[in-house]
């Protein structure tokens, strides 16, 4: 079975033509292929499939099997899959997710995607943690993630406190993405994130970047779009229009390598 792998500012994933359904169980899959050990190695598959309402329908499946109802940085990489591979050579999609119907476009190196927030974001939500309170921000887009400011990104030992917000009780059943975002001026911030279905940092997660930027955005830190330093180092772009209802996600994607995997 053929894949690429693609890679959106750090953010890789095993990315196949699954039109002709020949991948049946998604999540045991992408257990075997995202393993970065025995397996090809990424923190999410991708498979592309038929719509019966858009151009292209994305499945996208963590590392640990669970199933994603949105992945920003992956829907990116599908658009270059969908391209590099020859599948489609338009330059504006419209591409069917579990969170709903997106609208990206090409331009050379860059894919921009129009995201959404679903629902209201609550905003200073106080979360008990070993005796303390930590203030964070609670958003969906695509995903649920919750937005936690502090100084000095580079200092936050992720590791550890990431899965104690990720599985905090206030956030079941779904648990959320954890974002910390340093505000660098009212252009510009750094984010780090750590990935629920991944269960560890990862260098970029486009819905994180979203998330923090949109947060950024109600809270008057920043002003859109905004420029966002992802943990890769590379830099993504948002834009928020005032109502929430016109926001996307800019940046470079490209293909790592391809190859066969022993599919049975």
């Amino acid at each position: 079975m053929e894949f690429y792998k693609v890679v959106a500012s750090g953010n890789d994933f095993v990315v196949i033509d699954n039109r002709g359904k020949i991948i049946k169980r998604g999540k045991d899959f992408a257990v075997k292929v995202c393993d970065r050990k025995f397996g090809v190695g990424a923190d999410g598959l991708i498979l592309v499939e038929d719509s019966k309402i858009c151009d292209f329908k994305m499945r996208m499946f963590n590392p640990d099997g669970s199933e994603a109802e949105m992945c920003g940085n992956g829907l990116r990489c599908l658009i270059r899959f969908l391209r590099e591979k020859g599948i489609s050579r338009k330059r504006k999609f419209l591409i069917e997710a579990k969170a709903g119907i997106y609208e990206c476009e090409i331009n050379g190196e860059n894919v921009k995607v129009w995201m959404k927030v679903i629902g209201k974001p609550n905003l200073y939500i106080e979360i008990p943690l070993n005796r303390k309170k930590l203030k964070g921000h609670y958003i969906d887009s695509g995903v649920p993630h919750t937005v936690i400011f502090t100084k000095d990104v580079g200092k936050v030992n992720i590791e550890k406190i990431g899965p104690l917000i990720r599985y905090h009780e206030i956030f079941k059943p779904r648990g959320t993405n954890v974002d910390f975002v340093e505000v660098l001026d009212k252009g510009r911030i750094k984010i780090r994130t750590y990935e629920r279905g991944v269960e560890k940092e990862t260098l970029s997660c486009g819905t994180g970047v979203v998330a923090g930027a949109v947060i950024s955005f109600l809270l008057k830190k920043v002003n859109s779009p905004v420029k966002v330093i992802t943990a890769s180092g590379d830099t993504l772009k948002v834009g928020i229009s005032d109502d929430l209802k016109k926001i996307y996600l800019e940046g470079k994607t490209f293909i790592s390598f391809w190859g066969e995997y022993p599919y049975k």
